[in-house]
């Protein structure tokens, strides 16, 4: 017997070496060397002697790149040395700037630079010890980050086990190549769930699932750019760093370059600007990194950003395409918007095919027409936007597009009234406008029901189990027509249903915002919560009363006022509260006034807080956020990718502070102590 169990643990470990092997050849060299089909059947082979005999699992073996247990939540950890973000470049003249500042503050120009792609995905710290893989994590806030060590082992050109025994810590982006991507959202999109709108957003939702098993389906890669704890190996410049990285078992990025000085470091990086589109991959800009390490210790780091490197970011990349339709999409009150139907094209990192056109004024402006050759790009790398026409490309196919006279939905008259751009189908019973103001009911800004998407509201609408939103609340006595849906298992329609429930204790503004007033977004139904105990008071609030509400302007008022002597919106409240929704403001006191009369502006993304979540504790404090950042703006917050607000912030003079400064501002006693924090 223990013979048999002997030469059983000597075929695991056999399998595991040979497959760990392949692993390198395959996910790291890009060299394979034996066919899928003879991979897998070893694989096969590994998994099925390990479930028999789980005292031979090795925490080294490739198995475990398939996922293990679910999680019920992410453990923190704080990272030996903290995981900055960097300063940004836009220009040359950015660039050498930076060249400037670190030779003066050096005191010599001999210095040498390496140039990085920057690769769209999201930081992660790998930590080895005596050569294991031990514990994977985020970036977070740079202090601390979350354990996600279960879904870093399903990415294949991670080692396991390096070359050596040695304790070490890199940092690294994991990533979803483009045909990854391309795949992942066909996939969303024939299941009915949420696309993702660029890679990195995918990498980042695929690494912060619970359960690893998701991410190992992902597919997806990483590229280790730095060492954490290098000095122990006396090596004294990045670039040989790299190299030994790279003899340790580690995918390093072929493209990184060393140069002597900053005009090459820039055509390096216009080389890549107009070529980016020939990778695998997406990237968002270039890094230029201090090649010495002795002078990069000289240089040190600011509370935020080291001294010794700069992210060059790229500026939005632009495509040409034809629009080959022009479609109109009816909103929730009754906006009738046009949007182009694009011949598909890529653009920064995603699939492009339609982009709204905002209203009559822009389509005039721009002069679109059907079958226009047209420039878009995505703003923020987010949205899909028209720059402009190709006039001078037209050919006579062109076809000039007239917003319609009735609603193309429902066949009701169509209004733009004096002074407003929007075009709006005035017919209350629009089905389109019903559906769009159910999505908009139970969307998380709103009233927050998980499992309830636009195509699970649409099924509900053609299979008449709702009509309104007061009728979400009748679901829970209709479980079995709720089954029968497509789609609709007895795991779903259980949380879905959950959601609504639970939706009761919401708070108030949230059901304010859900009944999509006009002009009255989330900010507005905060400051009604704010200045009323209950909903009835704000449905009996006057005009002159609202008014009075600071940042609560005429027209907000005015719609307020209007909705709610509408007797079909009262007769759909009262219904709502006989299902004992919450209808009482749940004021919580300020945690103090430290913000008080401070304006805050949001940019970038941010690691820890959502952005509400950041918003809602500046209005807590007594601070006030803008979309628009001015000479009156007081601090900016900066997270990743923070785009043109920050170099405008740089030039007006407005404080600019990361998330984990927000954070240690926010516990601050006094708003003395947040001034003489500006201040200085």
């Amino acid at each position: 017997m223990a013979k048999i169990k002997e030469d059983i643990k000597k075929k695991i470990d056999e399998l595991v070496e040979i497959l760990k092997e392949h692993n390198y050849y395959y996910y790291v060299l890009d060299e394979p060397k034996i066919s899928d089909i003879e991979y897998d059947k070893m694989l096969k082979e590994l998994i099925e002697l390990e479930t028999n005999n789980p005292q031979f699992l090795r925490n080294d073996s490739p198995s475990v790149r398939v996922g293990g247990q679910a999680l019920s939540k992410f453990e923190q950890t704080r990272h030996i040395k903290p995981m900055l973000s960097l300063s940004n470049a836009f220009s040359k003249e950015d660039l050498m700037d930076f060249d400037k500042r670190v030779k003066d503050n050096l005191g010599t120009n001999n210095v040498s630079y390496v140039v990085e792609l920057k690769i769209d995905g999201l930081s992660v710290a790998l930590t080895y010890e005596n050569g294991e893989f031990v514990l994977g994590a985020t970036r977070g806030d740079g202090q601390v980050g979350e354990i996600i060590t279960s879904n870093l082992k399903t990415v294949k050109s991670i080692p396991l086990k390096l070359k050596e025994d040695i304790d070490l810590t890199v940092r690294g982006e994991v990533f979803i190549p483009k045909t990854q991507f391309e795949k992942l959202n066909e996939i969303q999109e024939q299941n009915d769930d949420k696309i993702f709108a660029n890679p990195r957003n995918a990498a980042a939702g695929s690494l912060r699932q619970l359960d690893p098993k998701i991410a190992a389906k992902r597919n997806l890669d990483i590229f280790v750019f730095n060492t954490i704890n290098i000095e122990q190996n006396n090596i004294n410049s990045h670039i040989k760093s790299l190299e030994y990285l790279s003899k340790l078992g580690f995918k390093i990025n072929n493209e990184t370059k060393k140069f002597d000085n900053m005009n090459a470091v820039y055509d390096y990086i216009l080389y890549w600007q107009d070529n980016r589109a020939n990778l695998g991959y997406e990237i968002d800009g270039m890094v230029v990194k201090v090649d010495d390490l002795n002078q990069r210790e000289e240089l040190s780091t600011t509370s935020k950003s080291p001294r010794w490197a700069i992210a060059y970011k790229f500026p939005a990349e632009q495509k040409v395409t034809i629009i080959k339709d022009i479609i109109l999409q009816i909103g929730r009150t009754g906006k009738i918007t046009p949007n182009a139907v694009f011949e598909p094209v890529r653009v920064a990192g995603s699939l492009v095919s339609k982009a709204t056109l905002h209203n009559e004024d822009f389509i005039r402006e721009k002069d679109i027409k059907i079958n226009d050759k047209v420039v878009i790009e995505k703003a923020g790398d987010v949205i899909p936007a028209v720059v402009k026409v190709l006039v001078d490309q037209r050919d006579g196919s062109e076809i000039d597009f007239e917003m319609p006279s009735t609603c193309p939905e429902c066949g009701g008259k169509t209004l733009r009234e004096e002074g407003e751009a929007a075009l709006k189908c005035i017919n209350i019973s629009c089905p389109a406008q019903i559906r769009r103001g159910i999505i908009h009911f139970v969307s998380k800004n709103a009233m927050d029901m998980d499992g309830l998407g636009e195509s699970i509201v649409k099924q509900l609408l053609d299979n008449e189990l709702i009509k309104d939103i007061s009728d979400l609340y009748l679901l829970k006595d209709k479980k079995e027509e709720l089954l029968s849906l497509e789609r609709m298992g007895e795991k779903s329609v259980e949380n879905m249903l959950n959601a609504i429930e639970k939706s009761k204790e919401n708070e108030l503004y949230r059901l304010i915002f859900g009944l999509g007033i006009d002009f009255i977004g989330s900010k507005a139904s905060k400051l009604l919560e704010k200045n009323y105990e209950n909903l009835d008071q704000i449905i009996n609030a006057s005009y002159d009363e609202l008014i009075e509400i600071e940042e609560f302007g005429p027209k907000m008022a005015q719609s307020l006022v209007s909705f709610f002597k509408n007797p079909d919106n009262l007769e759909l409240i009262e219904r709502l509260k006989s299902f004992n929704l919450n209808i009482s403001s749940k004021k919580q006191e300020a945690n103090s006034n430290i913000f008080e009369g401070l304006k805050f502006v949001l940019t970038g993304t941010l690691n820890t807080l959502k952005r509400n979540d950041a918003k809602k504790i500046i209005e807590d404090n007594g601070g006030k956020t803008s979309s628009s950042l001015s000479k009156n703006t007081n601090l900016l917050l900066a997270g990743e990718k923070a785009g043109s607000k920050l170099k405008k912030a740089i030039e007006l003079g407005v404080k600019v502070i990361s998330e984990d400064e927000f954070m240690s501002i926010a516990k601050f006693s006094s708003l003395d102590e947040v001034m003489e924090f500006i201040n200085n």
